[in-house]
């Protein structure tokens, strides 16, 4: 525990502010919790829940270019564009898919592994004693192919994995349907991935985190939040609801909406809207034994309390548009195409926004032009995975102690 003992903001109340919020109070600071919607409601609550530590290879991997523009123009393939965002999207991602290599993949990869890499143990970790445990459950994570060449056909990115430390079981088609026999047979490929988890419903355990941080003298306040205020280089306050929020250090955790906050600390994050989509079946006639990704349509299915989730479509049209109704159908003829005669009592759609740096990974640090300024966002679509880990490392560098890890690929100061 600190003998420092400060006041800090946090700003933005997703699973990324809520870590960083509880492992602050375990050093022993105060800490205010700011966002202009409740806890768990952005993000947190609509991701695919899955905690997915093997997933530290980037959506630019190389080959990217020459496939993107098919996929834009195939309805069956997960990834849509709004068109009229386009002239407003393409600096960003011209930077984007300038990473799609073989150098830069690695790269990442390589950079994400401390954030997800344990992710099942720092959900633990974090968790314990909160009241919030029983929404994280050990599982499996099963990638289903079409056979065996298309697994190989994604040896690339299998070859990272196998870099980092992770081992896996194969199954042939018989061996899949022993252990999950629910799968169409045109699945005779699967990767089974152990010590991974999921979360039973991610709203509710992220809103369970922070009633525990309230429980343990913590505020939580809803409004929105217009400013950072700065004296002398240093924070002393956050501009929220019309009021100032008086603190020692403010942490930036807005995800897809931290850019104009990061733009007034001096920095320039290439920051896009990841739009993505879930379809909740609930009452489902089958359940699948654990969670899945369907890799030839690359959307994930998780068992939830009573419910299976699809997630995984990327969409990318801004922070304003309303819904679009294509990924919804396309993930619904997807579980339908996987688990033949799947039905299910009712469905609910989301659609939310995922924080996306061109360079795919987080922004993790202290903003070198203002002192207090710290920054937690940027995760892409494994924000829920690599919360815990990013709020101890937050909370590491606000005392003062070196993590264990090298941060300097997380640094802000590559977007000064």
């Amino acid at each position: 525990m600190t003998q420092d003992r400060k006041t800090i903001a946090i700003l933005g109340a997703g699973i990324v502010g809520v870590s960083t919020a509880l492992w602050l109070q375990r050093d022993g600071h105060d800490v205010i919790l700011i966002d202009r919607n409740a806890p768990g409601e952005g993000a947190s609550f609509g991701n695919g829940g899955v905690l997915a530590s093997c997933s530290v290879v980037p959506v630019t991997v190389p080959g990217l270019l020459r496939k993107a523009p098919r996929m834009l123009f195939d309805p069956k393939q997960p990834l849509f564009l709004k068109w009229g965002y386009l002239p407003r999207l393409a600096p960003w991602l011209v930077k984007y898919l300038g990473h799609a290599n073989a150098a830069d993949t690695r790269r990442i990869a390589q950079a994400m592994f401390p954030i997800v890499g344990d992710s099942l143990n720092d959900h633990l970790a974090l968790s314990h004693g909160t009241g919030a445990e029983r929404f994280v459950v050990p599982a499996d994570y099963l990638y289903a192919y079409a056979g065996r060449a298309q697994f190989e056909a994604d040896a690339f990115g299998w070859g990272l994995r196998r870099e980092a430390g992770f081992v896996w079981e194969e199954l042939e088609a018989e061996a899949l349907a022993a252990y999950d026999p629910v799968y169409a047979p045109h699945l005779g490929f699967a990767v089974r991935m152990g010590g991974h988890g999921r979360i039973t419903d991610p709203g509710a355990y992220v809103k369970a985190l922070a009633r525990h941080a309230e429980r343990q003298g913590g505020r939580v306040l809803r409004a929105e939040i217009t400013g950072i205020v700065q004296e002398h280089g240093r924070v002393t306050g956050v501009r929220a609801g019309g009021v100032t929020v008086a603190c020692d250090a403010a942490v930036l955790a807005l995800g897809a909406w931290s850019k104009p906050l990061a733009d007034s600390l001096g920095l320039s994050v290439p920051l896009e809207t990841e739009r993505g989509y879930h379809l909740e079946l609930w009452e489902p006639s089958v359940m699948p034994r654990s969670p899945v990704m369907i890799a030839s349509d690359k959307f994930v299915a998780t068992p939830m309390d009573g419910r299976l989730r699809l997630a995984g479509i990327v969409e990318f049209g801004g922070l304003e548009a309303a819904p679009s109704r294509a990924p919804f159908n396309l993930l619904r003829d997807n579980i339908r195409a996987a688990i033949p005669g799947l039905t299910w009592a009712h469905e609910v759609e989301w659609m939310g926004h995922r924080p996306a740096p061109a360079d795919s990974i987080p922004v993790i640090g202290e903003a070198p032009q203002v002192k207090g300024a710290w920054l937690g966002f940027g995760h892409h679509h494994v924000g829920l995975t690599g919360g815990p880990r990013t709020g101890q490392l937050l909370a590491q560098m606000i005392a003062g102690r070196t993590p264990n890890v090298d941060v300097t690929p997380y640094s802000p100061s590559r977007f000064t």
